[in-house]
């Protein structure tokens, strides 16, 4: 996967891919489509040098105004990506770019809306962890009813080996993330800033939590602040990234529901929870399975619904590619199951020789991949006659 360079990267002169983009998230706000031509168009390096050379330009940057234009330059001018990748790589992150071996080519839906690239805290592998993911959102201001199915939404889904994806507000999103956590399970958190900010500074706990056995994932470089539209635009890439939405609660005007309604466009499972026929935080929700969303009520009903999507997961089931084509750690990870007996995270992580966060986000992987599906607490192999697909797409525990 890219990494960041050194702290030293030069920046002035010739850039590759990965730096250009990294430069053009200081310039473009999230979904800006007519940014999205421009990167068709010229690609990323090219674009950055259009915009750093007004003489150069000439006409070519249409589809704004004069000013806005202007303003673009200007930020493409104070824009330091090399500090920015830097900064990124001081808290254990990357930055990551379309086309790259951790993108998940199911964001490229989103078309000229698509991110520039995505910044990212946590050891696991978002393309990998993103074949097997649902997003759960809901109200900030929720009842404990909410929070109650929230969290047990998460945890079922989390024992069920799916990914939870959620956007680490307070309320719905907060119960999520800890639902999966306590379960010990896979989640990721999309923000609305920088990866490397706390936002609620509440949260400050859960995100450096989740970044150590999940995934934190922005369109923003570092150090940047959410404002109220880079929220409603942070939905779409929780939308594009996951298999399905499930909105938990939400009133009529609920960004959750923004969420919904991306994922219905891009043609992704759309479900809610209902609630009390007076609660209004239940009326976005009712309203929402009123237009054509599935009513769910357990984890059970959201994974009948997206486990039968096939457009995002592999053609086939089981592995993905061959046992000794795995990651090193997952390769390890995988040995430490025991033959014909399930085995808990605390037994493979001494196995394994690493943390219990490493097995877990491991396992996840080895789940995505068919090599692995989660018993309650514990792990087991997948068996041939479980997955007999997974016997023709590369060797098995103990094949040659």
């Amino acid at each position: 996967m890219p990494r960041a360079p050194a702290a030293g990267v030069e920046w002035g002169g010739a850039v590759d891919e990965l730096t250009a983009r990294a430069a053009l998230t200081r310039v473009l706000e999230p979904g800006e489509e007519h940014g999205g031509r421009w990167l068709r168009r010229f690609g990323a390096e090219e674009l950055v040098r259009l915009l750093r050379d007004p003489d150069a330009a000439g006409g070519a940057l249409t589809g704004v105004g004069p000013d806005r234009l202007a303003g673009y330059r200007r930020r493409a001018a104070a824009a330091e990506p090399g500090r920015d990748l830097a900064a990124v790589a001081a808290v254990g992150g990357r930055f990551v770019t379309p086309g790259g071996p951790e993108w998940p080519s199911q964001l490229d839906d989103l078309g000229d809306a698509r991110p520039v690239g995505l910044w990212l805290r946590g050891p696991h592998d978002l393309r990998t962890w993103a074949l097997r993911s649902v997003a759960l959102v809901g109200a900030r201001a929720c009842t404990p009813y909410g929070a109650h199915m929230a969290t047990t939404l998460a945890a079922g889904l989390a024992e069920r080996g799916w990914v939870v994806v959620s956007g680490a507000a307070y309320g719905i999103d907060a119960a999520v993330h800890r639902g999966v956590l306590a379960a010990e399970g896979a989640t990721a958190a999309v923000l609305a800033c920088g990866v490397d900010t706390s936002y609620p500074r509440g949260h400050d706990g859960l995100l450096r939590r989740i970044a150590t056995q999940g995934l934190v994932v922005g369109e923003l470089p570092p150090g940047s602040h959410p404002t109220p539209s880079r929220f409603v635009l942070r939905n779409r890439v929780i939308a594009a990234l996951t298999r399905g939405t499930v909105v938990v609660e939400a009133a009529y005007r609920s960004g959750s529901l923004v969420t919904a309604r991306a994922a219905q466009r891009l043609g992704r499972h759309t479900m809610g929870v209902p609630g009390p026929a007076t609660s209004g935080l239940s009326a976005g929700v009712h309203e929402l399975i009123r237009g054509g969303a599935v009513l769910v009520t357990d984890a059970a009903e959201v994974a009948e619904q997206v486990g039968a999507m096939g457009e995002l997961a592999p053609g086939r089931r089981g592995p993905v590619v061959a046992r000794d084509l795995l990651h090193p750690a997952a390769a390890r990870v995988l040995e430490a199951l025991p033959a014909g007996r399930p085995a808990g995270v605390r037994e493979l992580a001494l196995g394994a020789g690493t943390s219990t966060d490493e097995v877990i986000g491991r396992l996840y992987e080895l789940h995505s991949l068919g090599f692995v599906e989660r018993q309650g607490d514990d792990w087991r192999l997948t068996t041939p006659a479980d997955d007999a697909a997974g016997q023709s797409a590369g060797p098995r525990r103990g094949g040659p």
